[in-house]
């Protein structure tokens, strides 16, 4: 049995993701025994966010978009798991939320051609999050200890 994996990364500078590639290195034959990274696009070119059993998402949301697909991925996983300090609290990608005046006035116009929200959020605002792993870049023995919770809660046991 293997459990169905994604890693999605939204505004942040993804550091969480080369923690994460970096663990592989010590870690990928033995996950690769029961966790399918369903959708991981630093590493995969078809990818697939349906029936997730986690969806572990790095960044914090800026825009309709990124929300809108955070919403779906919500939808498609039994666990959603946020990774790193911009996805549990926004901050640091959300240093714009704390311009002066003029300085806001000044990249108004990028705001507006990109259709960025007037202020980048943590993804609890958006969706229930069952965990958080904060850190810049994420606590790699938290998260490999959640990784165990995670893997005896859906069955896979001594991972």
């Amino acid at each position: 049995m293997k459990i169905g994996v994604g890693w999605f990364s939204f505004t942040c500078c993804e550091d969480s993701t080369i923690v994460l590639i970096e663990l592989m290195n010590d870690y990928f034959f033995k996950w690769n025994e029961f966790l399918e990274f369903k959708y991981f696009r630093t590493l995969k070119g078809k990818n697939d966010f349906t029936n997730l059993d986690i969806a572990f998402v790095e960044g914090a949301i800026a825009n309709s978009k990124e929300k809108d697909f955070l919403l779906k991925i919500r939808e498609n996983s039994k666990k959603l798991v946020a990774i790193g300090s911009c996805a549990c609290t926004g901050s640091p990608a959300n240093q714009r939320n704390f311009f002066d005046k003029a300085t806001k006035e000044e990249i108004g116009h990028i705001l507006i051609r990109f259709e960025h929200y007037d202020k980048v959020s943590p993804i609890s605002d958006f969706v229930h999050v069952d965990d958080f792993i904060p850190g810049c870049p994420m606590d790699e023995k938290l998260f490999l200890k959640k990784l165990s919770v995670y893997l005896n809660e859906f069955g896979i046991l001594n991972a």
